[in-house]
């Protein structure tokens, strides 16, 4: 899946220009993002799509120099898994 990349935003469309896939991370400060929103159509769920997003926001702020704050419950859940990214979370 290609994901489109904009400022603070992540996203694929279906063939349609339907958003079927979106990860939102608005800054805070200077030197962290929030990731606030995970979306994930229904017809994707269960194929690692919300995944992979979540990784896309990780690397976005490795290669930025920022941390990151979950805040919706989907991306708690996947930094509680992969703890392997607590050094860049906000505490």
């Amino acid at each position: 899946m290609d994901f489109i990349h904009e400022d603070n935003r992540i996203y694929a469309e279906n063939d349609a220009g339907k958003v079927i896939a979106e990860v939102t991370f608005p800054p805070e400060g200077e030197t962290a993002v929030c990731l606030d929103h995970t979306f994930v159509d229904g017809s994707l769920r269960g194929q690692g799509v919300a995944g992979a997003l979540v990784k896309e926001v990780v690397e976005y702020a490795q290669k930025n120099g920022k941390k990151i704050r979950p805040q919706c419950s989907y991306a708690v859940e996947w930094f509680n898994k992969h703890t392997e990214y607590d050094g860049l979370l906000v505490h």
